[in-house]
């Protein structure tokens, strides 16, 4: 009678297992598609947003030529010497543009007049450099004669020195000279022609000038603001300097940073910038600061630099660029009902502050003649206490008591530093991957410099397998219980090495406290190298059938629900010798099976089943 039932539970906990599976199988593959499909749908989002930003500048050229077609027939006034060298066709179409009387689009000529007495006004009249586009990030650098001393050698040292080989082909750096003297011009290309011949040779470093044609005449500007004439001459040729090197910088790259000739750079400030940037793309924002100094530090993404350049082309004679930045952003966002308070609030979701500070001011003479300012960013002072990392999708846990909002997730994202209450043996930090990836090295640092004595000690590194395949020589008393094997601890508050090969793919990675510590715990760093594993979840297919048993096994052993003396106990069914038999033909079968490529439908259905039968054992 007892066999009679167990053989009855035995075919309805197959039965289950079975539906549980394919329908645990479905759902994966529903999910990674759902997440997939959302990558698409944001990407396509700014595609679409990108294609109708330069519609509409196609638009505004088109009705540019469209406006010299009339000037040209006007100016000539129906003569027939000056419309014979065109055919009859190009005569008529010219009669017809102007005689027609559309409403009047306002473009950038309303505004700037003078260059439509130079064909040339638009075009730079120096340019140094490959033209290199498609990069993530371009930092553009206006710059113009200083009487007292020039900075740009040492900027351009600070940025380019802290940049790795990878960033130095993801990014541009565009210096303008903002001045029209050719003979100053092409001195100033000359030196650093010299001095960053590598940069420029290899397309990270443009160098651009403007023609005298570009500027409006700047000697009866009204004085406004209290300011001197010389003083608003000064501020309204930088206005026009910052647009006309932002119109050069638009098509090259997917955000512009705006910087000066006269900072120096933080450590990692590209990767800083960069991730910062794309952890917050899902966010309408349009202006990233990472100086607290004037229009230093200043990222947009490169759409919205043609409504930032109009925006300035119609006050570049009112107000200075920093003034009429802030305006962009309350004209978009303020509710004039509303008080300045609530103003604020609404302009701080479109402008975002990074902190601390990327780069600092260092000079001390303006480029303002006989202006000295001593402007320092007290935020680029303060240390980071924290390091940005792209490491592989996971879901983290971890049973030490967070403090204050330092969670583990914001860690694991590099927006913030984990800090845990003080540690006892048995706590753990917990990272299970979405799906296998292949680590290739780790790097777990811990305290940071405002509380460097916070430190992670006596805890180990360990690691799951996706299979454990080829592991049978490995050392046994590296193997924990739940199939995690321990590959490295914490020195010094430091856990960095290699990842033996053998164990990936990898299924999840955790830090487990050996002994009780007298201090708190702060995890300011996670680095983990990675690349996909070709074992994925995405379809019933022979290596994926078993693939995903085996993933859903190894997520059993991590989340340690394998109790075979409890079913023992309540059921009656088997023993625990006969439970650890299945345990290791389940094992060994996934991990055999694992390898092969092909084999029969028929045979595929009834591996799957005897390993979900199998698996389901140790529910």
């Amino acid at each position: 009678m007892r066999l009679r039932h167990g053989t009855v539970a035995t075919a309805i906990i197959f039965f289950t297992s079975f539906l549980s599976l394919s329908w645990y199988t479905a759902w994966q593959n529903g999910k990674e598609k759902l997440v997939a499909y959302q990558r698409e749908f944001h990407a396509l989002k700014e595609r679409l947003r990108v294609a109708e930003q330069r519609t509409l500048q196609r638009s505004s050229e088109l009705n540019t030529i469209l406006e010299q077609f009339r000037r040209a027939i006007t100016e000539t006034n129906g003569s027939k010497d000056a419309l014979s060298n065109f055919s009859d066709e190009t005569q008529k179409l010219l009669k017809e543009l102007t005689h027609r009387k559309p409403l009047q689009v306002p473009n950038i000529y309303y505004h700037l007049p003078h260059l439509l007495n130079n064909e040339e006004s638009l075009q730079p009249a120096v340019r140094v450099g490959l033209g290199r586009t498609g990069v993530s990030i371009v930092m553009g650098i206006p710059t113009v004669k200083r009487k007292v001393k020039s900075y740009l050698a040492e900027t351009l040292h600070s940025l380019i020195d802290k940049l790795s080989d990878e960033e130095k082909l993801d990014c541009v750096i565009i210096v303008f000279i903002g001045e029209t003297d050719l003979d100053y011009v092409h001195t100033m290309v000359d030196s650093l022609e010299k001095e960053f011949s590598t940069e420029i040779n290899s397309g990270l470093l443009e160098v651009i000038s403007p023609p005298a044609s570009y500027y409006p005449d700047l000697s009866s500007l009204k004085e406004t603001f209290g300011d001197s004439k010389e003083r608003v001459k000064w501020r309204t040729k930088q206005n026009l300097d910052y647009s006309f090197l932002m119109m050069y910088a638009l098509n090259k790259g997917v955000y512009y940073v705006q910087l000066e000739d006269d900072i120096v750079a933080k450590p990692n400030y590209f990767a800083t910038m960069k991730n910062f940037a794309l952890q917050l793309s899902s966010e309408d924002w349009m202006i990233l600061e990472f100086s607290q100094l004037g229009f230093i530090g200043k990222m947009f993404q490169a759409p919205d630099l043609n409504l930032i350049v109009e925006f300035i082309f119609m006050f570049y004679k009112e107000k200075p660029i920093d003034w009429l930045l802030d305006h962009i952003l309350w004209v978009k966002v303020c509710n004039p009902e509303k008080d300045a308070k609530h103003c604020e609030r609404q302009k701080s979701s479109l402008r975002v502050r990074f902190r601390p500070s990327l780069f600092q001011h260092v000079g001390l003479h303006s480029s303002l003649a006989g202006k000295i300012q001593k402007l320092t960013d007290k935020d680029f002072l303060k240390p980071l206490l924290h390091k940005i990392h792209v490491n592989p999708p996971a879901e983290v846990s971890t049973s030490l008591k967070v403090y204050q909002g330092h969670t583990l997730e914001k860690t694991y994202m590099g927006e913030d530093f984990f800090w845990a209450v003080t540690p006892t043996a048995g706590d753990y930090i917990l990272f299970k991957f979405d799906r296998p990836v292949n680590i290739e090295r780790y790097l777990f640092r811990s305290g940071n410099p405002e509380h460097p004595g916070d430190k992670i000690q006596n805890t180990t590194v360990e690691i799951l397998p996706f299979s454990e395949a080829g592991l049978e020589t490995k050392e046994k008393s590296k193997r924990t219980e739940d199939r995690f094997y321990r590959i490295g601890r914490f020195e010094n508050g430091v856990a960095e090495a290699a990842v033996d090969p053998s164990f990936n793919p990898v299924a999840a990675l955790r830090l487990t406290v050996q002994q009780d510590s007298a201090v708190w715990a702060i995890l300011s760093e996670v680095r983990l190298p990675w690349t996909s594993s070709p074992h994925s979840m995405s379809g019933l297919t022979p290596s994926s059938t078993v693939g995903s048993v085996s993933w859903l096994y190894s997520y059993l052993c991590a989340s340690r629900v394998y109790r075979a003396d409890m079913w023992h106990a309540k059921y009656g069914l088997g023993s625990p010798t006969f439970f650890s038999f299945i345990f290791s033909f389940k094992l060994k079968l996934c991990s055999t099976l694992q390898d092969f490529e092909t084999y029969r439908p028929s045979t595929n259905i009834c591996l799957y089943s005897i390993c979900a039968f199998s698996c389901v054992l140790f529910v």
